[in-house]
C-alpha cells in the first residue's frame, strides 16, 4: 500500500450558488485518495482511504454515514431478503444471494477509522456504516477521514461482482466505502436494497493494484502507463468533478479508442470473442454520433474521456463509463449503449436523488436516447415514445399505479416500480412537449443542464426552468403527474350542426388537467386546430412551423367538467380528433374522435 499523509487538513469549498427558487443552495464536497492491492486468487483486496469532507451546509455534523454496498451480497441481507419476498423478482437475483457461500459472497470489513487522527466509534448495520464523529465538523469547515479496510467481490449477481455471466472478471461498481449525502432534506443513508444511487461531489484519485495480465476501464483518466511490480501493476486514475467511481478488469479486454466529438477520446473493452467483435468495431462510430446529439441537445459532455465497458448483469451507468453486457446483436448493443451514455447527463451531470426520483434519470434518459436513436438510425418515426405511452397506459390502468414520489425501493413490485420510472418518466417529457411546445421543451432542456450541471436538481428545479423558458404556470402539471395517480380523460361528447354553426362539446372525465389541441378536418379537406387553453397555465403555448390555422379559443377552467364553444363559417364538419399529435397521455383514446356521417 501506498503511504497516505493522515493528519493533514486539506480545506476545499464549494461556494453557494442561488437555486430557481430563490433560496441558497449549497452542495457537500468529498474528494477520495484512494489505494486498493487485489488479489485474483481469492477474490479479495485491501483498501486504504483519505477523504476530505467538506461541510457547506448551514448545519453542524456530529456523526456520517457510509454505504458498504457489497454487504448486500450475503445471505440474510435485506438485499437477498426483498428479493425472496416481492411478488415478482429479479430474475438475476431471485434466491441466489440466499446460496452464496463465505467464498462467493461480498462484504466490506473495516480494519481501522480515524477522524483528523482521533479513532472513532461507528457500528455497521446492513450495509451502512455508522459513525460517530470525534468532534462536530461545524459549517464551512472539513475533516479528514483515513480508513483501512477489506474486502471481497461478490460472485455476480447485481450490478457488482466478479465472473459474469459473460465471463468478465471484475465489474467493481459500489465497491468502496462511500460517504452518504446529506443535503437540504438531511441524510441520505439508505440500505442497498434494490435500486439507485446518490453520492456527494467531489474529486477522486484512486490506485488500483492487480495481476499484471489484467486490463482496466472505468472512471477517471488514467495517469501515465501503469507500473510494474512483483507481478503486477498498478493503475492510477484521477476523476475530477464526479460522484461514484468504477471500474473494470479481464485479462481478454480487447482496448480500442475512438475520437469523439470535441476532443474526447471514447474507449472500448471488450472480451477477444470471435462472435462479438464486429459488433463492438460497429458501435465505436455510433457512440461518437449518439455524444456529438446528447451535447447539442442537451449540454456538452465535460470530461476528457467515456469508456463503454463489457460488464455487469445489462447495462448501468457509471461516472465517465457505463457496463454493459456485450454478447448481444447490434441493435440491443447500439440500444442499451444510446440510454446509458444519455445517463451521463442525466443523473451523473444533472444528479439528481435516484432514491427519490428515479424517474427523472430513468425516464429522461429514455426520452433523450429515444430520440438520439431515431437520429443516427435516420428511422424517424412519428412518435418515438409510443412504447412507453402503452407502458404508462397499462400502468395507470392496472389498479397498482403508486405516485412517482415513492422511494424507489417502495414500491410493491419491480413491474410497476419500472413502468413509473421508465415509461411514466419519458411521458412526463414527451407530454410536457405537448403542454408548452416542441421549442420551449428543447430550450428547457438545455437550460436546465446549463443551470443544474454538477448540482442535485429537484423535481421542483426542473419545472421552475419550464417556467422561465415558456411563460406558463406549470406546478399543477409537475404536482398531479408526479405526486398523484391522477389520470388524462377527455372525450368528445356531443356535435350539433345548426345551420351555418356546429357546436362542439367536450368533457373531463378524468381528474389531471390539461389543455386541449382539437383538430377539426372538413368536408373540402382542410383542418383547422382549435387550441383550448388551461386556465391554470396562466397563458398559451406557442407552436412555430404549423401548416393549418389555428384558433385559440377561450380558456377551460378545470372544475368545471364540460366545455361547448362553435365553429362558424358554414363549413361543415366531417372529423374531430383530440390531440392529433397523441403526445397527450389520455388513457382512453377511442372517445377522443369522433366522425360525423
Amino acid at each position: 500500500m501506498g503511504l497516505f499523509i493522515k493528519s493533514i487538513l486539506v480545506v476545499f469549498f464549494f461556494g453557494s450558488v442561488a437555486a430557481q427558487n430563490n433560496t441558497t443552495y449549497w452542495q457537500q464536497k468529498v474528494d477520495y485518495k484512494m489505494e486498493i492491492d487485489m488479489d485474483v486468487a481469492n477474490w479479495q483486496y485491501k483498501g486504504e482511504q483519505v477523504l476530505t469532507y467538506t461541510n457547506n451546509s448551514p448545519d453542524v455534523l456530529n456523526r456520517v454515514f457510509y454505504h458498504l454496498y457489497f454487504n448486500a451480497f450475503q445471505p440474510g441481507s435485506e438485499m437477498d431478503v426483498r428479493s425472496r419476498t416481492v411478488a415478482d423478482p429479479d430474475p438475476r437475483v431471485g434466491d441466489r444471494i440466499s446460496k452464496l457461500t463465505p467464498p462467493e459472497m461480498g462484504y466490506i470489513k473495516l480494519i481501522s477509522l480515524t477522524q483528523d487522527g482521533a479513532v472513532l466509534n461507528y457500528e455497521v448495520v446492513g450495509t451502512v456504516l455508522e459513525v460517530e464523529l470525534a468532534k462536530p465538523i461545524p459549517s464551512g469547515e472539513s475533516s479528514v477521514f483515513y480508513m483501512v479496510w477489506d474486502a471481497q467481490v461478490p460472485i455476480q449477481v447485481r450490478r457488482s461482482g466478479r465472473n459474469n455471466a459473460e465471463g468478465v472478471a471484475l465489474s467493481m461498481s459500489q465497491w468502496y466505502p462511500k460517504l452518504a449525502e446529506y443535503d437540504f432534506q438531511g441524510w441520505h443513508a439508505d440500505p442497498y436494497i434494490y435500486r439507485e444511487f446518490h453520492g456527494v461531489w467531489g474529486d477522486f484519485d484512486v490506485k488500483i493494484s492487480i495481476d499484471k495480465n489484467y486490463t482496466i476501464g472505468g472512471s477517471g483518466n488514467l495517469q501515465g502507463k501503469p507500473k510494474k511490480m512483483r507481478g503486477k501493476r498498478t493503475w492510477h486514475f484521477v476523476a475530477p468533478r464526479v460522484h461514484d467511481f468504477t471500474w473494470a478488469a479481464d485479462t481478454e479486454y480487447i482496448h480500442d479508442t475512438y475520437p469523439g466529438p470535441d476532443g474526447v477520446i471514447l474507449n472500448f473493452y471488450y472480451k477477444n470473442d470471435p462472435d462479438i467483435i464486429d459488433n463492438w468495431k460497429k458501435l465505436q462510430p455510433i457512440t461518437a454520433d449518439l455524444m456529438r446529439f446528447y451535447n447539442d441537445n442537451i449540454g456538452a459532455y465535460p470530461y476528457k474521456q467515456y469508456s463503454v465497458i463489457q460488464g455487469g448483469d445489462g447495462g448501468m451507468e457509471y461516472a465517465m463509463c457505463t457496463l454493459i453486457t456485450g454478447g448481444r446483436k447490434l441493435e440491443s448493443l447500439v440500444g442499451v449503449t444510446a440510454h446509458e451514455l444519455a445517463h451521463t447527463w442525466f443523473q451523473f451531470l444533472l444528479a439528481t436523488n435516484e432514491g427519490k426520483h428515479a424517474w427523472m434519470d430513468e425516464g429522461f434518459a429514455e426520452y433523450i436516447s429515444e430520440l438520439a436513436m431515431d437520429e443516427v438510425t435516420k428511422k424517424k418515426r412519428a412518435n418515438p415514445f409510443s412504447g412507453q405511452y402503452r407502458g404508462y397506459r397499462f400502468l395507470a390502468t392496472s389498479g397498482q399505479e403508486a405516485s412517482q414520489g415513492t422511494h424507489a425501493d417502495r414500491f410493491a413490485t419491480n413491474r410497476i416500480s419500472g413502468l413509473t420510472a421508465y415509461h411514466k418518466g419519458c411521458v412526463f417529457l414527451a407530454q410536457l412537449g405537448y403542454v408548452i411546445g416542441e421549442d420551449d421543451l428543447k430550450k428547457t432542456i438545455r437550460q436546465y443542464f446549463k443551470e443544474w450541471a454538477f448540482k442535485h436538481p429537484t423535481p421542483n428545479d426542473f419545472i421552475r426552468i419550464a417556467e422561465k423558458v415558456s411563460d406558463l404556470e406549470l406546478d399543477w402539471y409537475l404536482m398531479d403527474w408526479t405526486q398523484t395517480t391522477n389520470t388524462i380523460d377527455y372525450g368528445i361528447t356531443n356535435v350539433v350542426e345548426t345551420n351555418d354553426v356546429t357546436t362542439v362539446s367536450l368533457e373531463r372525465i378524468g381528474l389531471m388537467p390539461m389543455p386541449i389541441d382539437l383538430l377539426a378536418v372538413y368536408e373540402d379537406s382542410s383542418e383547422e386546430l382549435f387550441y383550448i387553453p388551461l386556465q391554470m397555465m396562466r397563458g398559451e403555448k406557442e407552436i412555430s412551423g404549423l401548416n393549418i390555422k389555428r384558433t385559440v379559443l377561450n380558456d377551460w377552467a378545470w372544475a368545471y367538467p364540460t366545455y361547448s364553444f362553435e365553429i362558424p363559417g358554414g363549413k361543415k364538419v366531417k372529423k374531430l380528433m383530440i390531440d392529433p399529435s397523441q403526445l397527450m397521455a389520455d388513457i382512453e383514446l377511442e372517445n377522443n374522435s369522433y366522425i360525423i356521417e
